[in-house]
């Protein structure tokens, strides 16, 4: 259940983790939908959208940590530009489990789990918003 964010109240919800990825993306409140799915992510906070349908933030929880997603706000110098250079890695004790959600979410399969040479089992996922998701199970 997500909480509905007051455009001018102060964030109310814990951050979680060190490093917080923000993702800007063409459909943030569908892409939230789509991480629920597939990654059973849990919304903690959400501003709701604006005269154009637009989202500025979206706080989700994702394996114990936090994710933030807005839509592109070009006018403001924010565009949702295509995801390139960077992959969000979830650290997974159950690989398998991890991956056929994602893909049964309609994750496209790009890596299947398979050991690697440093010994812990890893695949990849890429999103229908063109993030590209690794999962690692250690061995």
């Amino acid at each position: 259940m997500s909480d509905v964010i007051d455009p001018k109240a102060p964030a109310a919800v814990e951050v979680k983790g060190g490093v917080v990825p923000y993702l800007s993306l063409d459909g943030a409140v569908k892409a939230a939908a789509f991480y629920e799915k597939a990654f059973g992510a849990t919304i903690a906070a959400q501003y709701p959208p604006d005269e154009n349908g637009r989202t500025m933030h979206v706080h989700l929880y994702i394996n114990g940590g936090s994710l933030m997603l807005s839509d592109g706000y070009p006018e403001h110098g924010a565009p949702a530009l295509p995801p390139q250079g960077y992959t969000l890695m979830l650290p997974v004790t159950d690989i398998e489990t991890w991956f056929k959600r994602a893909v049964d979410a309609g994750a496209e399969a790009k890596m299947k789990p398979e050991k690697m040479f440093w010994g812990d089992v890893y695949g990849e996922v890429r999103d229908p918003f063109g993030v590209t998701w690794a999962m690692n199970q250690q061995a």
